[in-house]
């Protein structure tokens, strides 16, 4: 199959936005040993695909939500279904349809990047002053002259770290210089793209099922392993494609994770759900009485309340104990008894 096509998008939105910025005034020239031009034009083709892509990444948040939502239904149907994996997948799918669930939703937002990533790969590999085809996929020979020579801090951005003596020479670059900024590239690539695996991992959790749990190892360590030994052959141009890339991704999990927060964050403060046991109130007592029940004191069915202080007095504010109440029914005459009169057996008063 041809990626013929791929090539030329991938050229016309490079060279569209190098072509915006000459016309907003961004300088041709090296400024810090920099054409700002064409940098500019690789990063803004990322944010080109990302405003594209945020739709589906915003789904695969949204999917990696009701994996883990149904993981204790998952869990179920593997016990009940132990030893027949027929019937075992045939109901997964069917609670992954039921559910809105997609295992494989993680990752389509790799999928779909990929394509770009080999088009601009392909696209810079060709900016050698020896290529032949310079007006391929919609080039000018001045655009291509153009993008040949463009340099970050004076390194091409053609150049690459296991770039040999003749392409340096062709470059007319230093290869002290292009292994330098080369390797220092290549290590926030690394850095950026675990980073990026990691925070997900961390706001999502890990996944139960254990071929999620695979694929989430695989990015965490597997690809940025695998980028040691790749990132020789890329040209600087594609890495700072990757590391922009990268910190978009940041950026964006982060704004996602917040808009859509994980379960555990979505449940936090809401009531317990029936047959779970509630928080403790642990209310002390103020000048209006007690309220709620003391933590270090809890009554218990069948057992007076013990004081809470010593001697019996609150020690949030002192107060003194109440006072028992007296029963009165106790100093009432029983039924039938004479009455007693108070006055009887007092000395009389004398007259006069």
């Amino acid at each position: 199959m041809s990626l013929d096509w791929i090539y030329w998008a991938i050229s016309w939105i490079l060279l569209l936005w190098h072509s915006a910025w000459d016309a907003i005034g961004v300088s041709a020239g090296a400024v810090l040993g920099t054409n700002w031009s064409w940098i500019l034009a690789i990063i803004f083709l990322v944010v080109t695909l990302r405003v594209i892509l945020f739709p589906i990444f915003v789904k695969q948040i949204k999917s990696q939500r009701a994996m883990q939502a149904i993981q204790p239904q998952l869990k179920a149907l593997q016990e009940k279904h132990k030893g027949d994996r027929e019937t075992l997948q045939k109901e997964m799918m069917e609670l992954y349809r039921k559910e809105k669930a997609n295992p494989l939703m993680g990752c389509l937002p790799i999928f779909l990047q990929a394509p770009v990533f080999i088009g601009l790969f392909h696209v810079l590999r060709r900016l050698d002053p020896a290529n032949e085809g310079k007006t391929r996929y919609g080039w000018t020979v001045d655009q291509f002259e153009s993008a040949t020579h463009a340099r970050l801090f004076d390194v091409p951005i053609a150049g690459k770290f296991g770039s040999s003596a003749a392409e340096l020479a062709r470059l007319n670059a230093s290869g002290a210089s292009v292994k330098i900024l080369a390797g220092v590239l290549v290590a926030i690539m690394i850095a950026t793209t675990y980073l990026t695996s990691r925070q997900m991992i961390l706001k999502t959790g890990w996944a139960e099922d254990p071929q999620q749990r695979m694929i989430q190892r695989l990015m965490l360590y597997g690809i940025p392993a695998s980028l040691l030994v790749s990132g020789a052959i890329f040209p600087i141009g594609v890495v700072i494609y990757w590391v922009t890339n990268n910190l978009f991704t940041l950026g964006q999990q982060q704004w996602v994770l917040r808009k859509y927060p994980p379960p555990q964050q979505q449940n936090a403060g809401k009531l317990p759900k029936p047959g779970e046991s509630a928080p403790r109130r642990t209310t002390a007592g103020t000048g209006g009485g007690r309220k709620g029940t003391d933590a270090r004191n809890p009554v218990q069915p069948g057992k007076p309340a013990k004081p809470a202080g010593r001697f019996g007095r609150s020690k949030a504010n002192g107060a003194q104990p109440e006072k028992p109440a007296v029963d009165t029914r106790a100093l009432a005459p029983k039924p039938g008894a004479k009455p007693v009169n108070p006055k009887k057996g007092r000395p009389a008063k004398r007259q006069g």
